[in-house]
């Protein structure tokens, strides 16, 4: 049996906003809930690396206040979020996951943090991550293994694991991940969240540990298509800070939340449409008639270069990180988990003309990705080829008793967008027979994030809620 304060944890952002305004909650009960969950689930699921539980309950309490005296920032004003432990916080420890920044405390914030604090969100900690970001499983050498809320035997994608198990825990009401290679989408559709990664520059990227320079993205993971709208609207737009962010003007990023679709034209993308495991398939196919049957048309598009994207990524990820942590690779070699040390390795031994043709390719692709949707207004592919694997497998078979390799049948999905810097969406579509969660991807043009947020929501109301992990339902 559920108590008062279990329940706030039920609702979405959308829905907390309008009770906290109306004073029906309190923020201080609701940080109290969130905290109270996290100290129940994260033993077990280790989301988390710091929990701020001394600010956040001073942050409620000046929410509670401003409130009651009519002072409304909107919608994230005394919710209760959690960032990303590469997200920079004024004296609170940052760690990207690591043994190498175990005693960082920043001497500024972030901006995407600065915009959330702002609007009034409540900082409950930093969330756990596969290392420096370097990797989508989220089995961190240093800080603990996230386990997935579905299957606590799973991994829950990476390398934002922590910000999507989150989520599904019901330990924090919004998070913030960023994507490289896909570790936005890839615990979203793992753990059967939303996940946004937007346009490249679309979101400033000041005072957040790098990975790649020139594919690093960062963006909302929630519960809901329209709480990733919220999120967006606040921390979207040019940053004097980060000389990459863009000046285009910030839509209304809600304003065709509750349109139909009827009449859109979603492409089908033939290049990520193989492989695929008889769950994912036949949860994929089924949410192209679910939007079909919204009135959209839904056909096939290609982008043949997407087929090298991995290997393209992967190239200009290994020189950009290089860059980054060549210091450490010299003098604390010692201190990377033994994946991530062998990237940085390989990093070492790529040569510069690589890079070179690998950045050049990246424009074939996304003009390639342009010309099919010339006359489309989004594309859709699967999150991954399978279901979350088990923690630890390197390799696992198909229904056929055929290896396959893990890395590859689920970075493909996702890394071509960050090559291209377009809006890509991660949804779920529901769950395998086994309970696991299986998950979409919507992709739209450069600075598209609103067609990509009205299909999905649409395609969200029309699939119903998702059931919850076991020990939630």
């Amino acid at each position: 049996m559920s108590s008062p304060l279990t329940e706030l944890l039920d609702f979405d952002v959308a829905a907390l906003s309008t009770k906290l305004r109306d004073r029906d909650i309190s923020p201080v009960e609701l940080t109290d809930a969130y905290l109270a969950r996290i100290e129940r689930t994260d033993p077990t699921l280790r989301a988390y690396i710091t929990v701020t539980d001394t600010l956040a309950r001073k942050m409620a309490k000046k929410a509670e206040a401003e409130i009651v005296n009519g002072k409304w920032r909107g919608p994230f004003h005394g919710v209760p979020i959690a960032l990303k432990d590469l997200v920079f916080t004024k004296g609170i420890l940052t760690t990207g996951g690591s043994k190498i920044l175990a005693d960082f405390k920043p001497d500024h914030d972030a901006t995407v943090w600065t915009r959330l604090a702002r609007a009034g969100a409540v900082l409950l900690g930093k969330l756990n991550l596969h290392e420096f970001a370097y990797g989508i499983t989220s089995s961190n050498p240093h800080w603990g293994i996230v386990r997935n809320p579905y299957a606590h035997d799973r991994i829950p994608g990476g390398s934002s694991g922590g910000s999507a198990a989150a989520i599904v825990a019901r330990s924090a009401a919004a998070t913030i991940g960023t994507d490289t290679g896909g570790s936005i989408r890839i615990p979203a559709t793992l753990c059967g969240c939303v996940g946004l990664k937007p346009t490249w520059s679309r979101v400033s990227r000041y005072g957040i540990l790098p990975l790649a320079y020139t594919l690093d993205h960062a963006g909302p993971i929630t519960r809901t298509v329209r709480d990733a709208a919220l999120m967006l609207q606040v921390i979207a737009g040019a940053d004097r800070n980060d000389s990459t962010s863009s000046r285009e003007r910030v839509p209304d990023y809600t304003v065709n939340l509750e349109r139909p679709i009827s009449g859109m034209r979603i492409g089908m993308i033939r290049e990520l449409n193989d492989e695929l495991s008889p769950e994912v398939s036949q949860s994929f196919n089924a949410a192209l008639d679910t939007l079909r049957s919204l009135g959209a048309t839904v056909d096939e598009v290609s982008i043949p270069s997407l087929r090298q994207t991995g290997v393209m990524t992967g190239i200009i990820t290994w020189g950009e990180a290089l860059e980054i942590h060549e210091q450490w690779m010299r003098t604390r070699p010692q201190d990377y988990g033994d994946d991530v040390r062998r990237l940085l390795e390989i990093g070492m031994m790529t040569p510069a003309s690589s890079y070179v043709r690998a950045q050049r390719a990246r424009a074939r692709t996304l003009s390639e990705a342009l010309y099919a949707m010339t006359d489309h207004d989004v594309m859709v592919a699967p999150g991954s080829a399978i279901v979350a694997p088990k923690i630890g497998a390197g390799q696992i078979f198909d229904s056929r008793e055929q290896p396959v390799d893990m890395v590859s049948a689920i970075l493909r999905f996702t890394c071509g967008f960050d090559a291209t810097g377009q809006p890509a969406l991660a949804i779920p579509t529901g769950l395998s027979p086994a309970g696991l969660p299986v998950g979409m991807q919507i992709i739209g043009r450069p600075f598209g994030e609103v067609e990509v947020l009205q299909v999905a929501a649409a395609y969200e109301r029309a699939r119903g809620a998702l059931p919850a992990p076991p020990e939630i339902q």
